[in-house]
């Protein structure tokens, strides 16, 4: 997993509250158990027709978000069916970053496994950054997850936080998997004594 330290980039601004897996990526593309390749279904009832043209006023649609990293939302993203497509085609799009007041529980967790950051600030603070998003590419906005402060084009510095586990993992790029095996020698040296304390447990191996 790409580590996430201090990400400067263009920022979306999407004004919809409640806005679930199924408008992030919708279930006829739940069939790959492949990473790649999803970002071009991701928010797909809104940004293509029954044709499958574009819809030109869908913000992603729009010349100067097409490489947007940051996504701003309103209350309640990622609600609805638990889904790791969701961060899957956010970030497979470029998406490395969502900011917005509260996002649905499971989301929130899949998003840090799979090396999106979820940042929760006030309503309030998500309008003012969706003003700057909306100067396009002239207003990058800065998440840095090593000082916990997001920083608008002014220079302003608004602070958020994160819980210490999972700002560790996001820093060091690190999945649940990849937390674990840090523990080898000591995950080895406890199978080890085990097999010699207690000698009738069948080992078991791994093809």
């Amino acid at each position: 997993m790409q580590a996430f330290t201090k990400l400067t980039g263009v920022a979306a601004p999407l004004p919809m509250a409640n806005v679930d897996t199924d408008k992030i990526i919708p279930g006829r593309f739940l069939k790959t158990i492949k990473r790649s390749g999803l970002g071009v279904h991701l928010f797909d009832q809104l940004r293509y027709d029954e044709t499958g043209a574009e819809r030109p006023d869908f913000v992603l649609n729009q010349p100067q978000y097409r490489h947007a990293e940051i996504l701003i939302a309103h209350e309640n993203f990622g609600c609805g069916s638990s889904r790791e497509h969701a961060p899957w085609a956010l970030l497979d799009f470029g998406i490395r970053c969502v900011i917005a007041p509260d996002f649905a529980d499971i989301f929130h967790s899949n998003a840090f496994k799979n090396g999106v950051l979820p940042v929760r600030l006030p309503r309030e603070i998500c309008d003012q950054l969706m003003e700057d998003a909306r100067l396009g590419a002239n207003a990058r906005i800065t998440v840095d997850l090593e000082r916990q402060v997001v920083i608008r084009p002014n220079g302003e510095e608004i602070a958020f936080t994160v819980d210490p586990l999972r700002r560790h993992m996001l820093l060091e790029g690190l999945d649940e998997i990849g937390q674990t095996l840090k523990h080898s020698p000591a995950i080895d040296a406890f199978e080890s004594q085990l097999r010699d304390n207690k000698p009738w447990i069948p080992e078991i191996t791994v093809a």
